[in-house]
């Protein structure tokens, strides 16, 4: 054979090559996700908190080693911050000297975006024993709810402090669930059991929620993305009935979300 047949079949093998497609492995559930980049909320939440030693429900939720359930359940007006008799909600907050001086704009930015359409004020601590402390741990994560004391919210340094993660987390600190996890969610979503990670079911269990009569939001910055907790980026969370519905977004509160904040803390605005 000559050089140019030698060259000739060659390139066509490489050609070959590059037009190969994966094969995946026929284990996983059928459903695998068509964007290898899942952008949501959850893949940057989650994807900082793996190998985290602490006992996070739900990917981000701490519970404390001296309890085995989250404060919140059952009865939502538990954990809540108090409401002075001017009808606003303070709650005190800490920001350690750890982040930078841009890092803790952003964390005021997002608390002053909350502030902004709600009856919530975010104040700096004093004496108060209650309040909330930024501090930048492994991962990103937070109490449920008002724990009486000195409540953590982790903010890992070039990962987490970003606008959406911290109004996620501050929500948990307010007494917030993850929407995919409420008491109505198998009307809106459909879960991929065979699909999650064999030690991860557990965080798609429903909670005994108090919905306030607001209707299942797809567009909450506290809803996680459709390959939480997937096998290989396998798809988890589908909306139904129509599954091209985007979740998991990361910008900012939807209208729901501030809904949600009102009508829990009863605000008047």
């Amino acid at each position: 054979m000559d050089l140019r047949a030698i060259m000739f079949l060659l390139l066509l093998h490489f050609v070959a090559l590059c037009h190969a497609q994966p094969v995946w492995d026929q284990d996983v559930d059928s459903e695998i996700s068509g964007d290898s980049a899942d952008d949501s909320i959850s893949e940057t939440i989650l994807g900082l908190n793996n190998g985290s030693t602490e006992y996070l429900m739900e990917g981000d939720v701490l519970i404390p080693k001296t309890r085995t359930a989250m404060k919140c359940t059952g009865n939502p007006y538990s954990c809540l911050w108090p409401k002075s008799p001017n009808g606003k909600v303070y709650i005190p907050f800490n920001i350690i000297d750890k982040y930078s001086f841009s890092e803790k704009n952003t964390i005021i930015g997002a608390l002053r975006a909350m502030e902004a359409r709600t009856c919530i004020r975010f104040i700096p601590r004093t004496t108060q024993r209650a309040y909330i402390s930024f501090e930048p741990k492994f991962g990103c994560f937070s109490q449920l709810g008002r724990i009486g004391g000195k409540q953590l919210v982790s903010l890992q340094r070039f990962g987490c402090v970003q606008h959406c993660i911290i109004q996620h987390e501050v929500l948990h600190a307010m007494g917030f669930y993850h929407e995919h996890t409420r008491s109505d969610r198998d009307r809106y979503i459909r879960i991929n059991w065979g699909n999650i990670h064999k030690y991860e079911k557990h965080n798609f269990e429903k909670q005994d929620t108090n919905n306030l009569q607001i209707p299942y939001d797809y567009n909450s910055i506290m809803h996680y993305g459709r390959t939480a907790f997937g096998v290989r980026q396998a798809v988890t969370i589908v909306p139904i009935p129509d599954s091209s519905v985007e979740i998991g977004q990361r910008e900012k509160l939807s209208d729901l979300d501030v809904l949600r904040i009102n009508r829990l803390y009863r605000c008047s605005n």
